[in-house]
């Protein structure tokens, strides 16, 4: 049955914080029963150990790591859980890995290689290790520029952006639409605040940014995307370690157009248009007046 726009509800991201995963599995139910089409498990919050509750306190919403880093764990052992999650969810769950970020994997004194053959590396192996795990699930790939959507589309099932640019996403899908069909699930984490004052909404969303925008490889992202004066003003601001002054660097065309701030009925009609775009909406939900339960109740009550 075709969704209209005025049943869709996207997918929403939920972390696993200490002392708050059993109140988190409470609202991954209430998505479920509101009709929201996703969960999406970040790392942080123990991503496989979310999704291995989430196909049992659930029964329809599928759910998917996003992502479990490739360095954390043996392939051998990611297709075991992978496969265990896949079987007791009904097929619910989808297993999305990634390179994670440079400054996460030093501190794991983790040796890595170029990250798009290590990723395929993992990959093979992980699909490897399947004549013992059982059945996997689809597999999806972190992605950001061109040369890790185009390996995305060559051994995976799916592919999803963190902090993608809206104005740059058309001329991504469409490359990906020449080789795969809409079975290809495309779908970006999008930092997103519902406030009434836009000027807070965005001072969160700032914040969300301020780890992402010292990362040469989100600059450079941002850079094809066509925000080349926003970025050098970043690098001049990065260059004095002055928070506020990277802060202040932060363009509000640049944030609008990889975050959502605004009203609810500005944030519901954004994410709309990132589902019109061909990419599900995956809503990395901040509040200005609490923390990720207060952020996800707001986005409950948008879409009531």
């Amino acid at each position: 049955m075709q969704t209209t726009d005025s049943d869709f509800r996207p997918a929403l991201s939920l972390v696993a914080s200490p002392t708050k995963r059993r109140v988190l599995l409470d609202l991954a139910k209430e998505a479920e029963r509101r009709g929201f089409t996703g969960i999406a498990c970040p790392s942080l919050g123990a991503a496989m150990g979310l999704c291995t509750s989430l196909a049992h306190e659930t029964t329809t919403i599928r759910f998917w790591s996003s992502i479990q880093p490739i360095y954390y764990s043996h392939p051998a052992e990611t297709a075991n859980t992978a496969a265990h999650i896949h079987e007791i969810s009904g097929g619910r769950f989808a297993l999305g890995l990634g390179v994670s970020h440079g400054p996460v994997v030093e501190r794991l004194g983790v040796h890595t290689g170029k990250p798009l053959h290590d990723v395929e590396t993992y990959v093979s192996a992980v699909r490897t290790q399947q004549r013992f795990s059982g059945d996997l699930p689809p597999i999806l790939l972190a992605t950001l520029r061109d040369k890790m959507l185009a390996l995305a589309v060559e051994i995976a099932d799916g592919a999803v952006w963190a902090n993608a640019s809206l104005d740059d996403i058309d001329r991504q899908v469409a490359t990906v639409r020449k080789s795969r069909d809409t079975d290809f699930f495309l779908a970006n984490m999008v930092p997103t605040v519902i406030a009434d004052d836009l000027s807070q909404a965005r001072a969160i969303n700032r914040r969300t940014m301020l780890g992402y925008v010292s990362l040469p490889n989100y600059r450079n992202y941002w850079r094809g995307a066509g925000f080349e004066e926003q970025m050098d003003a970043l690098e001049d601001a990065l260059a004095t370690n002055d928070k506020s002054r990277i802060t202040d660097a932060m363009g509000s065309e640049w944030l609008d157009n990889c975050t959502i701030s605004g009203d609810a009925v500005t944030v519901r009609g954004r994410l709309l248009e990132w589902h019109h775009r061909g990419v599900h909406p995956i809503a990395v939900m901040s509040s200005t007046s609490g923390g990720q339960v207060k952020a996800i109740g707001e986005l409950f009550a948008a879409f009531d």
